[in-house]
């Protein structure tokens, strides 16, 4: 089967699980699947559903192992008694349906506590890719996949020798296990590149290979975590500086890297005061534009009266190697540049990847929506719910 540990996930579903799990265990949740490309694939997604439905089947007679919690437990951020709940921990195939919509396309919903929905994400995404593409696999298509891979090697080798000592690090991490072609070449990817050059090939997202190649753990919080208080017993106005205030409260200063695009980084300026600003130790970037983002970071920081070289940004939307190093160029005077590289590291094999995503769309019966900086990446069923907040954090349309 696809997915042969639970550790076969990103690190941010572990510290959003446990911070949910500690502060709001009572909260309930759905999440709904989309292709953003569906006229892109070479077949209908419908066409994998059976093989899906084993896949899930699977996926939820998985346990963590001993040795898998012990790992965890080795995590500083990780707490004891959150090891303890994982060790009782097992996904409930109740949870969650396939089937097809009445436009005939591949239908996935999940229903149910946040602690259990949430951590169904990454092994679908996974799920849905692997399926997929095992059809599309040939020679050719490897060959294509390597020589692009041993590309992507000697140019950060380039990089290396580029590198200024003084700079700060150039560092790039691996954040495709959702939108990988296989299990096997993610591995063989993280494995090529970290050998090529382990200053700048840093860490992976996905736990499972982080432990296995001895490579750093990396993340902090995603979309849902944030968007999540829009539903909890809080103003909506506040729900951005409540969810940061509770982040603080579980980590007391590790993981601190904010993720600012759930309603737009003008709308998460508003909020991220002098307090956040000092208590995170950087920010995120995932839609818009990236340099008029670290601009906008740039001057938030320094009318705070922050020095911004103290200070983190990691760039992680639709990433390449080159564009990386343009923006470290940039940036690296300023700030201490990190990079999260997704598809085109594990999934840049001559086809078209799958733009897929399974998103947050509602909380305690309550809809929840995204405002993305990249209007494509608005994801929500409630549009009512959309003008509300968009009026209220004073988005225009």
């Amino acid at each position: 089967m696809i997915i042969q540990s639970l550790l076969d996930t990103d690190l941010y579903k572990f510290t959003m699980l446990q911070a949910i799990l500690h502060q709001f265990p009572q909260t309930m949740s759905e999440y709904q699947f989309r292709c953003r490309n569906l006229d892109e694939t070479v077949y209908p997604l419908v066409e994998i559903k059976d093989e899906l439905e084993d896949e899930l089947d699977a996926l939820c007679d998985i346990r963590f192992t001993h040795e898998e919690l012990d790992y965890l437990r080795s995590l500083r951020f990780i707490k004891s008694d959150f090891v303890d709940y994982l060790e009782l921990f097992q996904l409930k195939r109740r949870f969650i349906q396939v089937g097809i919509d009445d436009q005939g396309r591949l239908d996935i919903v999940v229903k149910g506590p946040m602690i259990q929905a949430m951590f169904f994400e990454i092994f679908i995404l996974a799920m849905v890719n692997e399926l997929y593409f095992r059809r599309l696999e040939t020679p050719e298509v490897l060959a294509e996949g390597e020589r692009r891979l041993q590309d992507k090697a000697a140019f950060m080798k380039e990089c290396e020798q580029k590198q200024n000592p003084n700079d700060p690090p150039f560092a790039v991490s691996d954040f495709g296990t959702r939108r990988r072609y296989t299990f096997a070449w993610q591995k063989h990817v993280l494995e090529v590149l970290h050998e090529a050059s382990p200053a700048i090939f840093r860490g992976t997202s996905n736990v499972h290979l982080a432990k296995e190649l001895g490579l750093v753990p990396i993340g902090t919080m995603a979309h849902e975590f944030m968007q999540s208080f829009q539903s909890q017993n809080v103003r909506l106005r506040d729900f951005q500086k409540a969810a940061l205030e509770s982040w603080v409260q579980e980590y007391r200063g590790d993981l601190g890297v904010a993720l600012t695009d759930t309603v737009g980084m003008d709308a998460f300026l508003q909020d991220f005061d002098l307090y956040f600003a000092k208590l995170f130790d950087g920010l995120r970037h995932d839609s818009g534009d990236p340099y008029e983002w670290g601009e906008k970071a740039y001057r938030h920081y320094k009318k705070l009266r922050i020095d911004t070289k103290t200070k983190s940004l990691t760039f992680s939307d639709g990433l390449n190697l080159q564009k990386a190093w343009d923006l470290y160029q940039y940036f690296k005077d300023r700030f201490k540049p990190n990079f999260g590289i997704g598809t085109n590291l594990t999934n840049d094999m001559g086809h078209t990847p799958l733009n897929i995503v399974l998103k947050l769309v509602s909380c305690n019966g309550q809809s929840v929506a995204k405002i993305s900086d990249s209007p494509g990446k608005i994801m929500t069923t409630d549009k009512t719910f959309l003008d509300y907040l968009k009026q209220t954090f004073g988005v225009p349309d």
